[in-house]
């Protein structure tokens, strides 16, 4: 059986010109395609300072001790290859949706994969859902992008969401600081801005991407209803209407308004999206506006 491809090859096209970014600085990690604020060895030139005893002598600026019969050092900016891990929810919530979230956060974590492999950079995939699953790394150039693609379509939804324990495992387990790319539906039964706040205290940049279908915010049913939890199974009846959609629509987007705060506090970005927006208005769209890729 042939698997089916998450991304078309003329998107795969377009999606080549552009490239992860992140905003911090990260000392000491060098390599990558964007610009630090800390000296060191690197291309382009940023200042000079004083040469100390064990300084690298290549690096002196002779010109400058020829007039000035004085030692200084060159230094240029770093080119700093910053981890970048993916967390992608596979809890049972995900798989809802008249267009299943899952899918659509698939789609999307390969199409961030594949612009990060064609700029040589490497991503780790971390499967999450009550605890954090086996992961891989997407790594090597975008030969190496059939993969990813296979690891993205082998993972299933299952579990409850627990982001204040996957959020302690994954700083167990990645302490090195970096860029932690979150594609989730953000529903847990408890609060998901601690875990999201205690991931940035330990030094972790955030791009939260929240997808959603349109029914999650917007229920388009009436009368009286039985609901049933996607991941704890319970049912719950209730009467729904106008008022209730309208009082729905607006808990909805005050929860989305707090996740978004959580992250803009830290110094990163937040996207919201909705499954009916198509893959590449979305990443042309909110995502290149976010700054979460250029």
């Amino acid at each position: 059986m042939t698997e089916a491809p998450l991304i078309d090859t003329s998107f795969l096209h377009k999606l080549e010109r552009l490239a992860v970014r992140w905003q911090k600085s990260f000392a000491g990690l060098v390599g990558g395609h964007n610009v630090s604020r800390f000296a060191g060895p690197g291309q382009e030139f940023l200042d000079h300072r004083h040469f100390h005893l064990g300084d690298d002598l290549r690096a002196v600026n002779w010109r400058a001790y020829l007039r000035l019969e004085k030692l200084f050092l060159k230094m240029f900016q770093v080119e700093p290859r910053v981890p970048v891990r993916l967390l992608l929810d596979c809890s049972r919530s995900m798989e809802t949706g008249a267009l299943p979230k899952f899918d659509y956060a698939r789609r999307l974590a390969a199409a961030l994969c594949y612009i990060g492999l064609v700029r040589l950079d490497a991503i780790r995939i971390q499967p999450f859902a009550e605890r954090m699953a086996d992961s891989m790394l997407a790594s090597g150039g975008r030969h190496r992008f059939l993969p990813t693609v296979h690891f993205l379509n082998s993972l299933n939804c299952a579990g409850h969401t627990r982001f204040f324990d996957v959020a302690r495992e994954f700083i167990a387990e990645y302490p090195q600081r970096g860029l932690v790319i979150v594609i989730s539906d953000f529903l847990d039964d408890a609060d998901c801005t601690r875990p999201l706040q205690f991931l940035s205290d330990f030094g972790q940049e955030l791009l939260l991407i929240h997808t959603w279908a349109d029914e999650d915010r917007t229920p388009p049913w009436d009368g009286l209803l039985q609901l049933e939890d996607a991941e704890s199974g319970t049912i719950v009846e209730t009467t729904f209407d106008d008022s209730a959609r309208a009082a729905h629509e607006a808990a909805f987007d005050a929860y989305a308004r707090q996740i978004r705060e959580t992250a803009l506090r830290n110094g990163g970005r937040y996207v919201g999206l909705s499954t009916s927006t198509p893959l590449e208005d979305a990443v042309f769209g909110p995502l290149i506006a976010s700054g979460g890729i250029e």
